[in-house]
C-alpha cells in the first residue's frame, strides 16, 4: 500500500484535523509534509508570523514524533514540489484541509489538476471555519454583503458535526528521496528582531497552548465577557486569534467547548452569544474575501480611492512607534510591538487614528499589522481594516471618527492601559492622563511625563480635513 500524503498547511494540530483524520482512517502509512511557499502571488509572511510558524511546527513535529510520524519541511513553490514527489510514484493520495485566501485556493486547483495527470486523487476537507464560504448564502444564492443575516443564517444552518478524536498512533512513511530536499525547521527562523524576545514571553505557540487558552478563557474568562471585553486594561479576552490563526486548535472545537458551557447554566446567553458573534465574524472575513477577492488590494467602495490621502512618513513613523502624542493609540502601538498583538478595540482606534485622523492609506496600516501580529490573518486584516477604513462591506462609515481622547475615559478611564504600555505616563494623575498635554510644565516634570511628545495633529482640525477630503472624492450616485 502506498503511502498517504498528509499536507500541513493552516491546521497545524492533530486534534479534530479531518484532513490527518480521514488519511491515517484508511490504513496507509502517512507523509506529513509542510511546505514554505511564499511565491507569488501567494503573501509572504511576516516577522511575528514567522515566528510563531516555526515554534508552532516546532510543536507539532514533537507531537507527530510521539505518534510515529515525522514532519516533513519543504521550502519553494508547492507545485512543483507536489510535481516532484507525485514523479516518484511513491504515494497513493493527498490529504489536505481547504484554505479560501483567493490566492492560495487557486493554487490549490491548479496542484489538484497537477497531481490528477499522475492518477493522484486528492482528498479535500472543511477544517479551519465552521463552514466554507460557499455554504452559506443568500436567499438569491449569492453572498451576504451584511454581517448580521450571515451571523442568523449560521445560527439556522447549525452546527452538528463533533470534533474528531487525534489519531492513537500513525504508521509513518519516509519522504521519497528523489523528491524535494527537506529543510529543518530551524532554518525557517525569521531575521532576530530585538521586538521577538518579547514575543516568547508573552506567548507558547502550539496546539498544546491553544487548549489551554480555551480552558483558561472558558473557566475565568466567559463569565462578564460581553460587558468586559472591550476594557483593554483587563484580561478579559480568549488570546486565541493567534491559535486559531495557525489551526492549533479548530473553530468547531471552540464551539463545541462553548455550547457544552451554555448547557451548565453557569453562564449568561449574553456572554456566550457575543463570543459565539465574534467566532462567526472571523467567518464571515473568510466569506466576503473569498466572493470578492480583489478586496486584498482594493477597497469595497472604489470612489474611496479618490481621496487625496497625505501619506506623510513622518507621522506614519510616529504612528508605529507609539509616538504621536495620544495616549491610547501609543499604547495600543507599543502593545503592538511589544507583544505581537492587540486588543480588538484599540485595533479600531488605532486604524481610526490612522487613515481618517492622519489621512493615510489603509493599505499602510493593514501591511503594518500583517508585518507586526502574530494572529495576522488575510481575511480578517483586511477586513478589519476596510471596515475600520469606511470602505468595506457593512463598514463602520467614514465620517464615523473615533476621538482618541473619548474613547480612552470611556475604555480606560483609570489610564491602567496607558500607564502598562506607555511608561512616560504612569505617575500622571487620572484627570490628565488621557491628555497629558494639558499638564502645565511644572507638573509635567513632576510627574516625570516630560519625554512624553505633543499631539502630532490637533484633533478638531484634523477630523474637520477628513470629512473635506471625503466630500472632495464623493460621488453622490455611487459612493
Amino acid at each position: 500500500m502506498r503511502p498517504n500524503l498528509v499536507w500541513f498547511r493552516d491546521d497545524l494540530r492533530v486534534t479534530d484535523n479531518p484532513a490527518l483524520h480521514a488519511a491515517w482512517a484508511g490504513g496507509a502509512p502517512l507523509i506529513c509534509l509542510y511546505i514554505v511557499d511564499e511565491t507569488p502571488p501567494l503573501r509572504p509572511s511576516g516577522g511575528a508570523a514567522r515566528w510563531w510558524l516555526q515554534h508552532s511546527l516546532t510543536r507539532l513535529s514533537e507531537t507527530l514524533e510521539k505518534l510515529g510520524a515525522t514532519l516533513v519541511l519543504c521550502r519553494g513553490d508547492a507545485a512543483e514540489i507536489m510535481r516532484d514527489v507525485a514523479t516518484t510514484g511513491a504515494i497513493g493520495a493527498v490529504f489536505w484541509n481547504d484554505r479560501y485566501v483567493p490566492e492560495a485556493a487557486a493554487k490549490d486547483k491548479a496542484i489538484t489538476r497537477l497531481l490528477a495527470g499522475h492518477n493522484i486523487p486528492v482528498h479535500r476537507f472543511n477544517g479551519n471555519y465552521l463552514n466554507p464560504p460557499e455554504a452559506i448564502l443568500n436567499s438569491s444564492g449569492g453572498p451576504f454583503k451584511v454581517f448580521t443575516p450571515y451571523w442568523h443564517a449560521v445560527l439556522r444552518r447549525g452546527i452538528f458535526t463533533l470534533p474528531l478524536d487525534p489519531p492513537k498512533r500513525i504508521n509513518g512513511a519516509r519522504w521519497p528521496s528523489r523528491a524535494a530536499p527537506a529543510i529543518s525547521i530551524s532554518e525557517l527562523a525569521p531575521r532576530p528582531l530585538p521586538w521577538m524576545e518579547s514575543l516568547a514571553a508573552n506567548w507558547q505557540p502550539g496546539e498544546r497552548s491553544a487548549l489551554r487558552a480555551l480552558e483558561t478563557f472558558l473557566d475565568k474568562k466567559l463569565q462578564g465577557y460581553a460587558g468586559k471585553r472591550d476594557a483593554p486594561a483587563d484580561d478579559a479576552t480568549s488570546r486565541l486569534s493567534p491559535h486559531l490563526r495557525f489551526g492549533e486548535i479548530s473553530p468547531l472545537q471552540i464551539w463545541h467547548a462553548v455550547e457544552i458551557a451554555r448547557q451548565t447554566g453557569e453562564f449568561s446567553s449574553q456572554d456566550i452569544d457575543k463570543f459565539i458573534n465574534e467566532l462567526i465574524w472571523r467567518e464571515y472575513a473568510c466569506h466576503v474575501l473569498h466572493h470578492f477577492p480583489s478586496l486584498s488590494v482594493d477597497s469595497h467602495i472604489r470612489n474611496f480611492d479618490r481621496i487625496s490621502w497625505l501619506n506623510e512618513s513622518a507621522q506614519i513613523r510616529a504612528w508605529q512607534e507609539g509616538r504621536t502624542g495620544f495616549p491610547l493609540v501609543d499604547a495600543g502601538m507599543r502593545q503592538l510591538w511589544q507583544t505581537g498583538w492587540m486588543h480588538n478595540r484599540v485595533r479600531m482606534i488605532v486604524g481610526s487614528f490612522l487613515v481618517k485622523h492622519l489621512l493615510c492609506d489603509w493599505r499602510i496600516g493593514e501591511n503594518w499589522f500583517w508585518n507586526t501580529l502574530v494572529d495576522a490573518d488575510q481575511a480578517n486584516n483586511v477586513f478589519g481594516w476596510q471596515w475600520t477604513a469606511g470602505c468595506g462591506f457593512d463598514a463602520s462609515p467614514f465620517h464615523r471618527i473615533f476621538n482618541p481622547v473619548l474613547q480612552s475615559e470611556r475604555f480606560d478611564p483609570k489610564g491602567a492601559y496607558i500607564r502598562r504600555y506607555v511608561p512616560e505616563l504612569a505617575h500622571l494623575p487620572n484627570q490628565l492622563i488621557h491628555t497629558p498635554w494639558k499638564a502645565p510644565a511644572d507638573l509635567s516634570r513632576k510627574f516625570k511625563a516630560a519625554s512624553y511628545p505633543e499631539p502630532i495633529i490637533d484633533l478638531a482640525a484634523a477630523r474637520q480635513r477628513a470629512l473635506n477630503a471625503l466630500n472632495a472624492a464623493k460621488d453622490e450616485t455611487n459612493y
